[in-house]
């Protein structure tokens, strides 16, 4: 697994773990000295930039340890002279693993369900001469997020789950766009776009609240802000809790920075537009919302010129990459912003 060191300070390193992370920011919120900073996360989700959610400023990190203890999915961690220090403080360790019982029939939910792939079910015929299946349902919980979604189809009430926050879920839906980056992002498999019938009202983006971990990953990669999410308790059995919860109840997420820049290639570009229609931030504005998008003279993110695509302000463009999805000549992209 690729490690990246943090910070470092006497014999004690922060080390990132990026194929861990899931891109939720709970460590920024967290961090006494603002040294950590998280963007473009639904871009980094879709493959679409060279980067990973988190980076640090060495220099002003002081290696306390404090974003580690927070983590839900054990992306950072804390060593002393090479060897880790992650204890019953830190709230990935103070989880209770994911666990199956006896009343397991190795049916397969479990494993065709689970969204991060944590769960192996094997299955064999019975040698006891009845027609059934024998089994074995194996949960990796290195990997597991604790969502849920094992335990709330389980048929058997065999598995059980602790999660590390409860939370509220809030979306704003005259603010959504429908962009999907928040599905996209969440590593849960918690949010959907509802589907309508005729002359039927639904919001543009639904939660599954019995999946969700308030994680605040979708709150992080949305372009547009229109979600919120709030932690309102830590579960597990923290030990000195006082301090997590002072840091990361009941206060809103901290905004993801401005790590990347939209780039463009003139020479192929065909000028279709499509990258200005899809992009969730263009389509805030009013008119462009309502579809008179040829009849709106200025876009906010990017717009064709003379039919090519042009960037019109960096520092408004929500790093989703809806843009560089679309472009079907790979005219447009996100690159690392260099500082």
């Amino acid at each position: 697994m690729n490690e990246v060191v943090f910070g470092e300070k006497g014999d004690k390193q922060l080390i990132y773990l990026p194929e861990k992370c899931i891109g939720c920011g709970t460590c920024v919120m967290a961090c006494p000295k603002g040294s950590l900073t998280i963007g473009s996360v639904g871009a980094v989700t879709r493959g679409l930039i060279d980067k990973d959610y988190l980076e640090n400023d060495a220099d002003a990190c002081i290696v306390c340890g404090i974003c580690a203890k927070t983590c839900p999915a054990g992306a950072l961690e804390l060593r002393q002279a090479g060897e880790s220090v992650n204890d019953n403080s830190y709230i990935n360790v103070a989880l209770e693993d994911t666990t199956v019982n006896e009343n397991c029939v190795h049916c397969g939910l479990c494993e065709q369900i689970c969204p991060q792939g944590c769960i192996d079910v094997r299955q064999w015929i019975s040698t006891n001469g009845s027609a059934s299946v024998d089994g074995e349902t194996i949960v990796d919980n290195e990997c597991c997020i604790h969502c849920g979604w094992c335990q709330s189809i389980c048929p058997t009430n065999a598995i059980s789950v602790e999660k590390p926050f409860m939370g509220t879920w809030v979306q704003d839906e005259n603010t959504c766009t429908a962009c999907r980056t928040c599905i996209d992002t969440c590593p849960c498999n918690a949010l959907y776009n509802p589907e309508w019938g005729p002359g039927e009202i639904v919001n543009k983006v639904a939660q599954r609240a019995d999946v969700c971990i308030y994680c605040g990953a979708c709150d992080m990669s949305c372009p547009v802000e229109a979600i919120a999410v709030t932690k309102t308790a830590i579960i597990p059995e923290v030990e000195k809790k006082a301090l997590l919860e002072k840091k990361l109840l009941n206060a809103p997420m901290t905004r993801p920075g401005l790590v990347s820049k939209l780039v463009t290639d003139e020479d192929a570009c065909l000028g279709c537009g499509n990258c200005v229609i899809v992009c969730p931030v263009n389509a805030t504005d009013a008119e462009v919302g309502s579809g008179y998008l040829n009849e709106v003279d200025a876009k906010k993110v990017i717009e064709v010129r003379n039919g090519v695509v042009k960037v019109v302000n960096q520092d408004l463009c929500g790093a989703d990459g809806a843009c560089a999805m679309i472009c079907p000549v790979n005219a447009i992209m996100l690159e690392r912003r260099e500082e």
